[in-house]
């Protein structure tokens, strides 16, 4: 199979050579269209049988299928629109330009113009009345039909997958829009977007492991960022009282069907709020998406039924655990190791009690919690930036959104007492001493800034991949992500049977005409 895709290179190849030795550019530099793909069978959808437009039109796309013999052949056009059928004839071409279409390949790129009419079989079809070649493709395109069923070769190919796959490009239009719903519902009440500095001299603003690096010119060590946190909350102290950033963090940590070294996150912060307030921003911004893209609050996800509609379930970490079977409330230290012990919790003699919970939580609740929920009031060691609980000792203002068992937004009331900060700070410093990567750094430059006074503020953190994934029924991130991290292929070249190489559509698949 592989000896037969180095022939059909070769045999592409030797096309282009035959197209350039009659004078024709197969790589020109532009070409003026006039109409697309779906406005051609928009525009000329009441043609009757036979029936022909008036006027030319004038497109380009990518041909994606190719059938016929003789004096006469079918094929269809895609570009960003859709497809339309195209119909060419030597009689009304010439002999030389017909020459020319007939060694066209799938994959190559025209432009057509011609009058638009209706075949016997009731398909709008562009009459090709003259065309030219604007790239010539010198590889094959995966079976028409099959398109590319290997995931691993459509991740690495994603070019590819977009033009056999329409469904996948039709999740990143959603993508898109979603982002941009998100953008103007923010901006519509009041919100600034900015841009913080991607390359960081400290890690924070969220405990993970980030990717280092080094700048040369100024001799020193950065990292990636993970969050864009504590930036933003300078602007907070700055004045600015409503924020919000949409961009890349970097972790370097595990992949999963949830989890991408880097990813996609919107972050929120507005003066005077807590994090009641940004519960009910979060609620309104996604059921808004949610309208948006699909039309309805009530949605489905890998086959279960979500109902997103307002107002969601608020439960307590202590309750969801004890919902599970896990009483925790009121137990001393001792007797939350035992419980660890029992439930094969890994280290629970050495990790503190905050990791505990958060660990028998992430293994006995997340994944049970379908409908729309916020986790609420989270232990204190392990939300070193949230404020503390105004009424429950030894926890803080902090709430995660979990649908379908996926954590998709973590949100705080922000700690803003800068003596608080350095203590919290400083017993992060004493975890990174001791091996945890993950801990936050001392950022003296942040307390700086606390120092000056930074009112009181509710942020936000939206996973803006895994609301994608939830908003496109997408069972993996690499779904929703266009060029997903993945490991090099052992070789070079991807082998021939998993593209599912073909030139020509078989005999067997029904005609167009």
């Amino acid at each position: 199979m592989t000896e037969e895709l180095s022939e059909l290179l070769k045999v592409r190849r030797q096309k282009l050579d035959e197209i350039r030795a009659k004078g024709i550019d197969p790589f020109p530099y532009r070409f003026d269209k006039d109409q697309t793909a779906a406005g051609v069978l928009k525009e000329f959808a009441k043609l009757g049988e036979g029936e022909e437009s008036k006027q030319k039109v004038t497109i380009a796309g990518r041909i994606m299928t190719k059938r016929g013999h003789g004096k006469a052949s079918f094929a269809h056009l895609q570009d960003e629109t859709g497809r339309v059928q195209i119909y060419a004839k030597q009689d009304l071409i010439g002999q030389d330009k017909y020459e020319i279409y007939r060694k066209l390949d799938m994959g190559d790129i025209i432009g057509v113009t011609g009058h638009v009419f209706r075949t016997k079989t009731k398909e709008i079809t562009l009459r090709v009345e003259d065309f030219q070649i604007l790239c010539k493709s010198l590889h094959p395109l995966p079976e028409k039909w099959h398109g590319l069923t290997d995931k691993e070769l459509r991740y690495r190919e994603r070019y590819v997958d977009l033009m056999v796959n329409p469904e996948v490009k039709e999740v990143f239009v959603k993508r898109s829009r979603i982002i941009s719903l998100i953008r103007r519902t923010l901006e519509n009440k009041g919100f600034l977007e900015v841009d913080t500095p991607i390359l960081n001299m400290l890690q924070g603003g969220a405990a993970a492991k980030p990717f280092e690096s080094y700048h040369d010119a100024l001799d020193m060590p950065l990292f990636m960022r993970i969050a864009p946190e504590l930036y933003l909350k300078r602007l907070v102290v700055g004045g600015f009282e409503k924020v919000f950033e949409i961009g890349r963090v970097f972790r370097n940590e595990g992949i999963s069907y949830k989890h991408n070294p880097e990813f996609t996150i919107i972050e929120i912060y507005e003066a005077y709020a807590d994090y009641n307030d940004v519960m009910k921003l979060t609620e309104e911004l996604i059921t808004a998406a949610a309208k948006e893209v699909l039309g309805t609050l009530k949605i489905e996800y890998k086959g279960e039924k979500i109902d997103l509609t307002p107002p969601w379930k608020r439960l307590s970490l202590v309750e969801a655990l004890k919902q599970a079977g896990i009483d925790i409330g009121g137990k001393n230290e001792k007797e939350i190791r035992k419980i660890a012990k029992l439930k094969g919790i890994e280290g629970y003699e050495e990790i503190g009690i905050g990791k505990i919970i958060n660990v028998l939580y992430d293994k006995f609740v997340e994944a049970n919690l379908r409908q729309p929920t916020f986790i609420i009031d989270h232990p204190i060691e392990t939300s070193p930036l949230a404020k503390k609980h105004r009424d429950k000792t030894g926890q803080v203002e902090r709430f995660e959104l979990i649908i379908a068992g996926m954590e998709l937004a973590n949100a705080f009331s922000e700690l803003n007492d800068p003596v608080d900060q350095r203590q919290r700070f400083a017993k992060q410093a004493e975890l990174k001493a001791a091996g945890d990567q993950e801990a936050e750094s001392m950022d003296e430059d942040f307390l700086r800034a606390l120092e000056y006074g930074m009112p009181p503020t509710g942020g936000l953190g939206v996973g803006i991949d895994r609301l994608v994934m939830l908003l496109t029924d997408q069972p993996s991130i690499r779904d929703v992500l266009l060029f997903p991290h993945m490991k090099p292929l052992a070789q070079a070249q991807p082998k021939a049977e998993e593209m599912g190489v073909l030139d020509q559509e078989p005999a067997s698949k029904p005609r167009a005409s």
